[in-house]
Protein backbone atom coordinates (compact mmCIF):
# COMPACT_ATOMS: atom_id res chain seq x y z
CA UNK A 1 0.00 0.00 0.00
CA UNK A 2 1.57 3.32 -0.99
CA UNK A 3 1.92 6.12 1.56
CA UNK A 4 -0.82 8.32 0.14
CA UNK A 5 -3.40 5.56 0.22
CA UNK A 6 -2.21 4.53 3.64
CA UNK A 7 -2.59 8.03 5.13
CA UNK A 8 -6.03 8.44 3.55
CA UNK A 9 -7.10 5.06 4.86
CA UNK A 10 -5.82 6.01 8.30
CA UNK A 11 -7.75 9.28 8.27
CA UNK A 12 -11.01 7.74 7.11
CA UNK A 13 -10.92 4.24 8.55
CA UNK A 14 -14.34 3.31 9.87
CA UNK A 15 -13.48 0.37 12.07
CA UNK A 16 -12.88 0.76 15.79
CA UNK A 17 -9.44 0.96 17.34
CA UNK A 18 -8.49 -1.90 19.62
CA UNK A 19 -6.02 -1.27 22.45
CA UNK A 20 -2.74 -3.13 22.24
CA UNK A 21 -3.27 -4.69 25.64
CA UNK A 22 -6.39 -6.48 24.39
CA UNK A 23 -4.52 -7.99 21.45
CA UNK A 24 -1.58 -9.30 23.45
CA UNK A 25 -3.32 -11.19 26.26
CA UNK A 26 -2.14 -14.73 26.84
CA UNK A 27 -4.78 -17.53 27.01
CA UNK A 28 -4.50 -17.55 30.79
CA UNK A 29 -4.87 -13.77 30.95
CA UNK A 30 -7.86 -13.86 28.62
CA UNK A 31 -9.97 -15.84 31.07
CA UNK A 32 -9.24 -13.32 33.81
CA UNK A 33 -9.64 -10.25 31.61
CA UNK A 34 -12.99 -11.47 30.31
CA UNK A 35 -14.35 -11.14 33.81
CA UNK A 36 -12.92 -7.64 34.41
CA UNK A 37 -13.86 -4.33 32.89
CA UNK A 38 -11.66 -1.61 31.50
CA UNK A 39 -12.30 2.03 30.75
CA UNK A 40 -12.80 3.24 27.16
CA UNK A 41 -14.02 6.22 25.22
CA UNK A 42 -16.70 5.05 22.79
CA UNK A 43 -17.33 7.44 19.91
CA UNK A 44 -20.03 7.33 17.23
CA UNK A 45 -21.84 9.68 14.87
CA UNK A 46 -23.92 10.86 17.84
CA UNK A 47 -23.81 10.45 21.59
CA UNK A 48 -27.11 8.58 21.37
CA UNK A 49 -25.58 6.01 19.03
CA UNK A 50 -22.53 5.62 21.27
CA UNK A 51 -24.70 5.16 24.35
CA UNK A 52 -26.94 2.65 22.63
CA UNK A 53 -23.97 0.64 21.35
CA UNK A 54 -22.58 0.31 24.86
CA UNK A 55 -25.94 -0.69 26.30
CA UNK A 56 -26.53 -3.28 23.57
CA UNK A 57 -23.37 -5.19 24.50
CA UNK A 58 -24.10 -4.94 28.23
CA UNK A 59 -21.43 -2.35 29.03
CA UNK A 60 -21.76 0.44 31.58
CA UNK A 61 -21.81 4.10 30.52
CA UNK A 62 -19.65 6.11 32.93
CA UNK A 63 -19.39 9.52 31.25
CA UNK A 64 -21.55 11.58 28.90
CA UNK A 65 -19.39 13.48 26.40
CA UNK A 66 -21.59 15.26 23.85
CA UNK A 67 -18.63 17.58 23.12
CA UNK A 68 -17.21 14.72 20.98
CA UNK A 69 -20.34 12.59 20.40
CA UNK A 70 -19.02 9.96 22.77
CA UNK A 71 -19.46 8.27 26.11
CA UNK A 72 -17.07 6.86 28.63
CA UNK A 73 -17.71 3.18 29.20
CA UNK A 74 -16.63 0.25 31.32
CA UNK A 75 -16.26 -2.80 29.05
CA UNK A 76 -15.13 -6.39 29.30
CA UNK A 77 -13.00 -8.03 26.62
CA UNK A 78 -15.98 -9.86 25.11
CA UNK A 79 -17.98 -6.61 24.97
CA UNK A 80 -15.04 -4.91 23.27
CA UNK A 81 -14.90 -7.68 20.64
CA UNK A 82 -18.61 -7.29 19.93
CA UNK A 83 -18.33 -3.51 19.55
CA UNK A 84 -15.37 -3.88 17.21
CA UNK A 85 -17.26 -6.33 15.03
CA UNK A 86 -20.19 -3.92 14.72
CA UNK A 87 -17.99 -1.27 13.03
CA UNK A 88 -20.43 1.34 14.33
CA UNK A 89 -18.17 2.96 16.92
CA UNK A 90 -14.53 3.77 17.54
CA UNK A 91 -12.85 2.75 20.78
CA UNK A 92 -10.10 4.68 22.53
CA UNK A 93 -8.45 3.22 25.61
CA UNK A 94 -8.69 5.64 28.53
CA UNK A 95 -5.03 5.66 29.51
CA UNK A 96 -4.45 6.16 33.22
CA UNK A 97 -1.28 8.15 33.61
CA UNK A 98 1.02 9.59 36.20
CA UNK A 99 3.22 12.61 36.46
CA UNK A 100 6.84 11.50 36.32
CA UNK A 101 10.18 13.24 36.40
CA UNK A 102 12.68 14.26 39.04
CA UNK A 103 14.85 17.32 39.54
CA UNK A 104 18.20 17.20 37.79
CA UNK A 105 20.83 19.10 39.76
CA UNK A 106 18.56 22.10 40.26
CA UNK A 107 20.03 25.55 40.51
CA UNK A 108 18.63 28.68 42.05
CA UNK A 109 16.41 28.97 45.10
CA UNK A 110 12.75 29.20 45.92
CA UNK A 111 12.81 32.63 47.51
CA UNK A 112 13.68 34.77 44.52
CA UNK A 113 12.65 38.42 44.44
CA UNK A 114 9.60 39.77 42.67
CA UNK A 115 7.93 37.96 39.79
CA UNK A 116 9.49 39.41 36.68
CA UNK A 117 7.41 37.91 33.92
CA UNK A 118 4.78 40.70 33.77
CA UNK A 119 7.56 43.20 33.05
CA UNK A 120 9.34 40.90 30.62
CA UNK A 121 6.35 40.77 28.26
CA UNK A 122 5.11 44.34 28.80
CA UNK A 123 2.08 43.48 30.93
CA UNK A 124 3.14 45.83 33.75
CA UNK A 125 2.88 48.78 31.36
CA UNK A 126 -0.68 47.74 30.53
CA UNK A 127 -1.48 47.58 34.25
CA UNK A 128 -0.55 51.25 34.62
CA UNK A 129 -3.06 52.00 31.84
CA UNK A 130 -5.82 50.16 33.69
CA UNK A 131 -5.72 47.09 31.44
CA UNK A 132 -5.70 44.24 33.95
CA UNK A 133 -8.08 41.68 32.42
CA UNK A 134 -11.13 43.02 34.21
CA UNK A 135 -14.40 41.60 32.89
CA UNK A 136 -12.75 38.66 31.11
CA UNK A 137 -13.21 35.13 32.45
CA UNK A 138 -10.33 32.67 32.33
CA UNK A 139 -10.93 28.94 32.76
CA UNK A 140 -8.06 26.80 34.05
CA UNK A 141 -8.15 23.01 33.83
CA UNK A 142 -5.51 21.51 36.07
CA UNK A 143 -4.89 19.90 39.49
CA UNK A 144 -7.01 22.25 41.59
CA UNK A 145 -6.72 25.61 43.32
CA UNK A 146 -5.39 26.76 46.68
CA UNK A 147 -8.06 29.11 48.10
CA UNK A 148 -5.67 32.00 48.64
CA UNK A 149 -6.98 35.54 48.45
CA UNK A 150 -4.54 36.43 45.70
CA UNK A 151 -6.39 34.14 43.28
CA UNK A 152 -9.85 34.42 44.82
CA UNK A 153 -9.95 38.23 44.94
CA UNK A 154 -9.08 40.93 42.43
CA UNK A 155 -6.91 43.97 43.14
CA UNK A 156 -9.88 45.79 44.73
CA UNK A 157 -10.53 42.95 47.15
CA UNK A 158 -13.69 41.86 45.31
CA UNK A 159 -14.46 38.21 44.68
CA UNK A 160 -13.49 37.30 41.12
CA UNK A 161 -13.52 33.53 41.57
CA UNK A 162 -16.79 32.58 39.87
CA UNK A 163 -16.94 28.83 40.33
CA UNK A 164 -15.23 25.47 40.00
CA UNK A 165 -15.82 21.83 39.21
CA UNK A 166 -14.09 18.69 40.44
CA UNK A 167 -14.40 15.88 37.89
CA UNK A 168 -13.41 13.28 40.49
CA UNK A 169 -16.23 14.09 42.91
CA UNK A 170 -18.72 15.95 40.73
CA UNK A 171 -18.68 18.72 43.33
CA UNK A 172 -18.93 22.35 42.29
CA UNK A 173 -17.05 25.05 44.19
CA UNK A 174 -14.71 22.50 45.75
CA UNK A 175 -11.71 21.98 43.45
CA UNK A 176 -9.05 22.02 46.19
CA UNK A 177 -5.48 21.60 44.95
CA UNK A 178 -3.43 18.86 46.60
CA UNK A 179 -0.69 18.77 44.00
CA UNK A 180 0.21 22.45 43.55
CA UNK A 181 0.53 22.69 39.77
CA UNK A 182 -2.92 24.21 39.22
CA UNK A 183 -2.38 26.90 41.86
CA UNK A 184 1.03 27.77 40.41
CA UNK A 185 -0.35 28.13 36.89
CA UNK A 186 -3.30 30.21 38.13
CA UNK A 187 -0.97 32.44 40.11
CA UNK A 188 1.10 33.17 37.03
CA UNK A 189 -2.05 34.09 35.13
CA UNK A 190 -4.16 36.08 37.59
CA UNK A 191 -2.49 36.65 40.99
CA UNK A 192 -3.49 40.06 42.35
CA UNK A 193 -0.71 40.17 44.96
CA UNK A 194 1.42 43.31 44.68
CA UNK A 195 5.08 43.71 45.50
CA UNK A 196 5.63 45.74 48.65
CA UNK A 197 8.72 47.32 47.12
CA UNK A 198 7.56 48.12 43.59
CA UNK A 199 3.76 47.93 43.72
CA UNK A 200 3.80 45.68 40.67
CA UNK A 201 1.37 42.79 40.35
CA UNK A 202 2.56 39.20 40.55
CA UNK A 203 0.18 38.00 37.84
CA UNK A 204 -0.31 38.97 34.21
CA UNK A 205 -4.08 39.64 34.45
CA UNK A 206 -4.69 40.46 38.14
CA UNK A 207 -8.33 41.47 37.69
CA UNK A 208 -9.52 38.73 35.34
CA UNK A 209 -12.35 36.52 36.56
CA UNK A 210 -11.51 32.87 37.17
CA UNK A 211 -13.23 29.50 36.97
CA UNK A 212 -11.42 26.27 37.70
CA UNK A 213 -11.79 22.63 36.71
CA UNK A 214 -9.89 19.98 38.66
CA UNK A 215 -9.04 17.02 36.41
CA UNK A 216 -5.66 15.96 37.88
CA UNK A 217 -5.34 14.49 41.35
CA UNK A 218 -2.96 15.15 44.25
CA UNK A 219 -0.26 13.09 42.52
CA UNK A 220 -0.57 14.81 39.16
CA UNK A 221 -2.43 11.87 37.62
CA UNK A 222 -5.12 12.27 34.99
CA UNK A 223 -6.67 10.53 32.02
CA UNK A 224 -8.51 11.31 28.82
CA UNK A 225 -11.98 10.80 30.27
CA UNK A 226 -11.34 13.11 33.22
CA UNK A 227 -9.87 15.86 31.05
CA UNK A 228 -12.54 15.64 28.35
CA UNK A 229 -15.21 15.69 31.07
CA UNK A 230 -13.61 18.89 32.34
CA UNK A 231 -13.63 20.41 28.87
CA UNK A 232 -17.29 19.42 28.59
CA UNK A 233 -18.01 21.36 31.79
CA UNK A 234 -16.22 24.44 30.45
CA UNK A 235 -18.26 24.31 27.25
CA UNK A 236 -21.51 23.79 29.17
CA UNK A 237 -20.77 26.80 31.43
CA UNK A 238 -19.30 29.09 28.79
CA UNK A 239 -22.32 31.39 28.69
CA UNK A 240 -23.08 31.32 32.41
CA UNK A 241 -19.59 32.48 33.39
CA UNK A 242 -18.66 34.37 30.24
CA UNK A 243 -15.63 32.15 29.62
CA UNK A 244 -13.43 33.67 26.90
CA UNK A 245 -10.11 31.84 27.29
CA UNK A 246 -9.06 28.41 28.58
CA UNK A 247 -5.62 27.40 29.87
CA UNK A 248 -4.50 23.81 29.27
CA UNK A 249 -1.08 23.38 30.87
CA UNK A 250 -0.72 19.65 30.28
CA UNK A 251 0.45 17.42 27.51
CA UNK A 252 -0.10 13.95 26.09
CA UNK A 253 2.00 11.87 23.73
CA UNK A 254 0.33 11.84 20.29
CA UNK A 255 -1.13 8.47 19.35
CA UNK A 256 -2.84 9.48 16.10
CA UNK A 257 -3.40 12.41 13.80
CA UNK A 258 -4.90 15.43 15.55
CA UNK A 259 -8.33 14.98 13.96
CA UNK A 260 -8.75 11.46 15.28
CA UNK A 261 -7.69 12.13 18.86
CA UNK A 262 -10.72 12.54 21.19
CA UNK A 263 -8.93 15.05 23.42
CA UNK A 264 -7.94 17.12 20.41
CA UNK A 265 -11.51 16.98 19.13
CA UNK A 266 -12.82 18.34 22.43
CA UNK A 267 -10.29 21.17 22.34
CA UNK A 268 -11.30 21.99 18.77
CA UNK A 269 -14.93 22.15 19.90
CA UNK A 270 -14.00 24.77 22.51
CA UNK A 271 -12.19 26.86 19.90
CA UNK A 272 -15.17 26.63 17.56
CA UNK A 273 -17.46 27.82 20.35
CA UNK A 274 -15.53 31.08 20.66
CA UNK A 275 -13.15 30.19 23.50
CA UNK A 276 -9.48 31.02 22.93
CA UNK A 277 -7.58 27.86 23.87
CA UNK A 278 -3.95 28.14 25.01
CA UNK A 279 -1.93 24.95 25.53
CA UNK A 280 1.59 24.13 26.61
CA UNK A 281 3.95 22.73 23.99
CA UNK A 282 5.34 20.12 26.38
CA UNK A 283 8.61 19.59 28.25
CA UNK A 284 10.18 16.98 25.97
CA UNK A 285 12.58 19.28 24.12
CA UNK A 286 14.94 20.19 22.71
CA UNK A 287 14.47 17.51 20.05
CA UNK A 288 12.31 18.22 17.02
CA UNK A 289 8.80 16.78 16.70
CA UNK A 290 8.13 16.60 20.44
CA UNK A 291 4.90 18.66 20.58
CA UNK A 292 2.21 16.92 22.62
CA UNK A 293 -1.58 16.77 22.60
CA UNK A 294 -3.46 19.12 22.65
CA UNK A 295 -0.63 21.44 21.63
CA UNK A 296 -0.54 19.72 18.23
CA UNK A 297 -4.04 20.96 17.37
CA UNK A 298 -3.39 23.42 14.52
CA UNK A 299 -6.19 25.87 15.38
CA UNK A 300 -5.21 26.72 18.96
CA UNK A 301 -2.30 28.69 20.45
CA UNK A 302 0.60 26.49 21.56
CA UNK A 303 3.32 27.96 23.76
CA UNK A 304 6.94 27.03 24.30
CA UNK A 305 9.22 28.35 27.04
CA UNK A 306 12.12 30.77 27.21
CA UNK A 307 14.15 31.77 30.23
CA UNK A 308 15.78 34.99 31.39
CA UNK A 309 18.79 32.95 32.60
CA UNK A 310 18.34 34.23 36.16
CA UNK A 311 19.03 37.81 34.99
CA UNK A 312 15.52 39.24 34.50
CA UNK A 313 16.71 42.78 33.91
CA UNK A 314 19.24 41.77 31.24
CA UNK A 315 17.54 40.52 28.05
CA UNK A 316 20.87 39.97 26.31
CA UNK A 317 21.28 36.48 27.76
CA UNK A 318 17.67 35.29 27.41
CA UNK A 319 17.50 31.88 25.75
CA UNK A 320 15.06 29.20 24.68
CA UNK A 321 14.55 26.75 27.54
CA UNK A 322 16.26 23.45 26.77
CA UNK A 323 13.20 21.42 27.83
CA UNK A 324 10.77 23.29 25.58
CA UNK A 325 9.19 20.96 23.00
CA UNK A 326 9.71 21.77 19.34
CA UNK A 327 7.84 21.14 16.10
CA UNK A 328 6.85 20.42 13.50
CA UNK A 329 3.86 18.22 14.25
CA UNK A 330 3.53 14.92 12.43
CA UNK A 331 0.94 16.59 10.17
CA UNK A 332 3.49 19.25 9.18
CA UNK A 333 2.25 22.21 11.25
CA UNK A 334 4.60 24.75 12.78
CA UNK A 335 4.43 24.57 16.57
CA UNK A 336 4.78 26.25 18.99
CA UNK A 337 3.33 29.53 17.72
CA UNK A 338 4.89 31.53 20.55
CA UNK A 339 7.28 31.31 23.45
CA UNK A 340 6.83 32.94 26.86
CA UNK A 341 8.63 33.03 30.23
CA UNK A 342 8.85 29.49 31.57
CA UNK A 343 12.17 29.30 33.42
CA UNK A 344 12.40 29.39 37.26
CA UNK A 345 8.94 30.98 37.44
CA UNK A 346 7.93 32.18 40.91
CA UNK A 347 4.23 31.87 41.78
CA UNK A 348 1.80 30.83 44.50
CA UNK A 349 1.71 27.35 46.03
CA UNK A 350 0.61 25.90 49.34
CA UNK A 351 3.64 24.45 51.11
CA UNK A 352 1.63 21.33 51.97
CA UNK A 353 1.04 20.40 48.32
CA UNK A 354 2.83 17.40 46.83
CA UNK A 355 5.17 19.40 44.62
CA UNK A 356 6.19 21.70 47.46
CA UNK A 357 6.85 18.74 49.76
CA UNK A 358 8.84 16.79 47.16
CA UNK A 359 10.94 19.84 46.19
CA UNK A 360 11.17 21.82 49.43
CA UNK A 361 14.22 23.74 48.29
CA UNK A 362 12.05 25.61 45.82
CA UNK A 363 9.40 26.75 48.30
CA UNK A 364 10.00 29.87 50.40
CA UNK A 365 8.11 28.45 53.38
CA UNK A 366 5.34 30.96 52.94
CA UNK A 367 3.53 31.61 49.64
CA UNK A 368 5.86 31.09 46.71
CA UNK A 369 7.27 28.18 44.77
CA UNK A 370 9.77 28.28 41.91
CA UNK A 371 9.14 26.00 38.95
CA UNK A 372 10.08 25.71 35.27
CA UNK A 373 7.98 24.46 32.38
CA UNK A 374 5.93 25.24 29.32
CA UNK A 375 2.93 25.08 31.70
CA UNK A 376 3.93 28.43 33.15
CA UNK A 377 4.63 29.82 29.69
CA UNK A 378 1.13 28.86 28.56
CA UNK A 379 -0.40 30.58 31.59
CA UNK A 380 1.46 33.77 30.65
CA UNK A 381 -0.10 33.76 27.18
CA UNK A 382 -3.54 32.84 28.55
CA UNK A 383 -3.48 35.91 30.77
CA UNK A 384 -2.20 38.03 27.88
CA UNK A 385 -5.31 37.00 25.95
CA UNK A 386 -7.42 38.25 28.88
CA UNK A 387 -5.71 41.64 28.61
CA UNK A 388 -6.35 41.71 24.87
CA UNK A 389 -10.03 40.85 25.29
CA UNK A 390 -10.55 43.57 27.90
CA UNK A 391 -9.19 46.07 25.40
CA UNK A 392 -10.94 44.57 22.35
CA UNK A 393 -13.79 42.30 23.51
CA UNK A 394 -15.08 41.82 19.97
CA UNK A 395 -12.10 39.73 18.87
CA UNK A 396 -12.65 36.15 17.73
CA UNK A 397 -10.19 33.39 18.67
CA UNK A 398 -8.68 33.49 15.18
CA UNK A 399 -8.21 37.27 15.41
CA UNK A 400 -6.61 36.96 18.84
CA UNK A 401 -4.19 34.37 17.53
CA UNK A 402 -3.24 36.51 14.55
CA UNK A 403 -2.51 39.58 16.70
CA UNK A 404 -0.37 37.51 19.03
CA UNK A 405 1.69 36.21 16.11
CA UNK A 406 1.92 39.57 14.41
CA UNK A 407 3.21 41.34 17.51
CA UNK A 408 5.60 38.62 18.80
CA UNK A 409 9.32 39.33 18.96
CA UNK A 410 11.60 36.61 17.53
CA UNK A 411 15.04 36.11 19.03
CA UNK A 412 17.41 37.51 16.42
CA UNK A 413 21.11 37.99 15.85
CA UNK A 414 22.41 41.52 15.37
CA UNK A 415 22.17 41.06 11.61
CA UNK A 416 18.47 40.28 11.81
CA UNK A 417 18.48 36.52 11.28
CA UNK A 418 16.60 34.48 13.92
CA UNK A 419 18.61 32.72 16.60
CA UNK A 420 16.14 29.83 16.71
CA UNK A 421 14.16 27.97 14.09
CA UNK A 422 10.51 28.73 13.58
CA UNK A 423 9.90 25.18 14.86
CA UNK A 424 11.41 26.18 18.20
CA UNK A 425 10.16 29.70 18.82
CA UNK A 426 7.31 30.14 16.36
CA UNK A 427 6.76 33.85 15.84
CA UNK A 428 8.84 34.61 18.93
CA UNK A 429 8.38 35.94 22.45
CA UNK A 430 4.86 37.06 23.28
CA UNK A 431 4.47 40.84 23.51
CA UNK A 432 1.47 41.56 25.73
CA UNK A 433 1.63 45.31 25.18
CA UNK A 434 1.97 45.07 21.41
CA UNK A 435 -0.76 42.45 21.04
CA UNK A 436 -3.20 44.34 23.26
CA UNK A 437 -2.76 47.61 21.40
CA UNK A 438 -2.59 46.00 17.96
CA UNK A 439 -5.14 47.15 15.40
CA UNK A 440 -4.39 44.56 12.73
CA UNK A 441 -7.46 42.97 11.19
CA UNK A 442 -5.88 39.68 10.16
CA UNK A 443 -7.30 36.29 11.08
CA UNK A 444 -5.36 33.07 11.66
CA UNK A 445 -6.46 29.64 10.44
CA UNK A 446 -8.06 31.26 7.41
CA UNK A 447 -7.45 28.35 5.06
CA UNK A 448 -8.99 25.77 7.37
CA UNK A 449 -12.63 24.95 8.11
CA UNK A 450 -12.99 23.69 11.67
CA UNK A 451 -16.59 22.59 11.11
CA UNK A 452 -15.60 20.27 8.28
CA UNK A 453 -12.59 19.10 10.26
CA UNK A 454 -14.73 18.12 13.24
CA UNK A 455 -17.32 16.55 10.94
CA UNK A 456 -14.59 14.27 9.59
CA UNK A 457 -15.07 15.32 5.98
CA UNK A 458 -11.94 17.43 5.57
CA UNK A 459 -8.58 17.46 7.32
CA UNK A 460 -5.45 19.55 7.01
CA UNK A 461 -1.68 19.39 6.95
CA UNK A 462 0.82 22.15 7.51
CA UNK A 463 3.59 23.37 5.19
CA UNK A 464 6.52 21.66 6.92
CA UNK A 465 8.45 18.98 5.08
CA UNK A 466 11.79 17.25 5.54
CA UNK A 467 14.47 15.23 3.85
CA UNK A 468 17.05 12.87 5.25
CA UNK A 469 20.68 13.85 5.47
CA UNK A 470 23.47 11.38 6.14
CA UNK A 471 26.06 12.26 8.74
CA UNK A 472 29.28 10.90 10.11
CA UNK A 473 29.38 7.24 11.03
CA UNK A 474 26.24 6.49 9.04
CA UNK A 475 24.00 8.63 11.25
CA UNK A 476 20.90 10.22 9.77
CA UNK A 477 19.52 13.67 10.52
CA UNK A 478 16.45 15.43 9.21
CA UNK A 479 16.50 18.75 7.42
CA UNK A 480 13.19 20.56 7.90
CA UNK A 481 11.87 23.26 5.61
CA UNK A 482 8.61 24.92 4.60
CA UNK A 483 6.73 24.89 1.31
CA UNK A 484 4.54 27.67 -0.05
CA UNK A 485 0.99 27.30 -1.36
CA UNK A 486 2.33 26.04 -4.69
CA UNK A 487 4.37 23.34 -3.00
CA UNK A 488 7.72 25.03 -3.60
CA UNK A 489 10.35 25.21 -0.84
CA UNK A 490 10.42 28.66 0.72
CA UNK A 491 14.18 28.27 1.00
CA UNK A 492 15.68 26.23 -1.85
CA UNK A 493 18.26 24.40 0.22
CA UNK A 494 16.10 23.88 3.27
CA UNK A 495 17.56 24.37 6.73
CA UNK A 496 18.28 22.36 9.81
CA UNK A 497 15.57 22.66 12.43
CA UNK A 498 17.95 24.64 14.63
CA UNK A 499 19.01 27.03 11.88
CA UNK A 500 17.71 30.36 10.66
CA UNK A 501 14.35 31.15 9.18
CA UNK A 502 13.17 34.30 7.44
CA UNK A 503 10.04 35.61 9.16
CA UNK A 504 9.09 38.11 6.48
CA UNK A 505 6.97 35.56 4.61
CA UNK A 506 3.74 36.41 6.44
CA UNK A 507 1.89 33.72 8.32
CA UNK A 508 1.59 31.09 5.63
CA UNK A 509 3.05 28.67 8.14
CA UNK A 510 0.14 29.16 10.54
CA UNK A 511 -2.39 27.91 8.03
CA UNK A 512 -3.13 24.48 6.63
CA UNK A 513 -3.72 22.74 3.33
CA UNK A 514 -6.14 19.97 2.47
CA UNK A 515 -4.64 16.67 3.52
CA UNK A 516 -5.59 15.11 0.18
CA UNK A 517 -4.29 17.95 -2.03
CA UNK A 518 -1.30 15.87 -2.96
CA UNK A 519 1.30 18.44 -3.94
CA UNK A 520 3.10 18.10 -0.63
CA UNK A 521 1.73 14.86 0.67
CA UNK A 522 1.63 12.69 -2.46
CA UNK A 523 4.32 10.51 -0.94
CA UNK A 524 3.18 10.98 2.63
CA UNK A 525 5.33 12.67 5.21
CA UNK A 526 8.87 11.39 5.28
CA UNK A 527 8.74 10.87 9.04
CA UNK A 528 5.27 9.31 9.27
CA UNK A 529 6.52 5.73 9.14
CA UNK A 530 9.91 5.95 10.72
CA UNK A 531 10.77 9.04 12.70
CA UNK A 532 8.38 9.59 15.54
CA UNK A 533 6.29 6.53 16.24
CA UNK A 534 8.35 3.70 14.81
CA UNK A 535 8.80 1.99 18.17
CA UNK A 536 5.25 2.31 19.44
CA UNK A 537 2.56 2.59 16.80
CA UNK A 538 1.58 0.81 13.60
CA UNK A 539 0.78 2.99 10.60
CA UNK A 540 0.07 0.48 7.84
CA UNK A 541 -3.53 -0.72 7.88
CA UNK A 542 -4.69 1.39 10.79
CA UNK A 543 -3.12 1.81 14.18
CA UNK A 544 -3.43 0.59 17.73
CA UNK A 545 -4.49 3.01 20.45
CA UNK A 546 -2.63 1.59 23.42
CA UNK A 547 -3.47 1.99 27.10
CA UNK A 548 -0.07 0.63 28.05
CA UNK A 549 1.52 4.03 27.53
CA UNK A 550 2.23 5.15 31.09
CA UNK A 551 3.07 8.75 30.34
CA UNK A 552 0.40 9.69 27.82
CA UNK A 553 -1.18 12.45 29.90
CA UNK A 554 0.47 14.54 32.56
CA UNK A 555 0.43 18.06 33.93
CA UNK A 556 4.13 18.32 32.98
CA UNK A 557 7.20 16.47 34.16
CA UNK A 558 9.53 18.14 36.61
CA UNK A 559 12.42 19.75 34.77
CA UNK A 560 15.61 21.43 35.78
CA UNK A 561 15.26 25.06 36.79
CA UNK A 562 16.51 27.25 33.93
Amino acid sequence: MDKQKRSIKLGLIATAILALAVLTLSPQQTDTAAQSSRSFIVKASSIEDAREAVHEVGGTVTHELPIINAVGASLTSSQIDTLLASQVVRLYANSKTKLTGKPNKPSGGGSAGNTYYPALIGADDLHTEGITGRGVTVAVLDSGLWPDNDVLLDSNGSLRFLGSYDVFTGVTDGARDGYGHGTHVSGVAVSSRQSSSTGRFDGIAPDADLVFVRAFDENGQGNYLDVISGLQWILDHQAAYGIRVANLSFSALPQSYYWDDPLAQAVMALWRSGIVVVASAGNRGPSAMTIGVPGNVPYIITVGAMTDNFTPEDPADDVLASFSSAGPTVEGFVKPELVAPGGHVRALMDGRDTLAVEHKQFHDGSYYFQMSGTSQAAATVTATVALMLQQSPELTPDEVKYRLLESAQPAQFSGGSPVYSIFQQGAGLVDAYGATHSTTTGSANGTMDIDLDLAGTQHYAGPADAYEQSGKGGSTSYVFFLRDAAGNPIEDDGYLWSDRYVFEDGFLWSDGFLWSDGYLWSDGFLWSDGFLWSDAYLWSDGYLWSDLQTEALFTESWVRQE
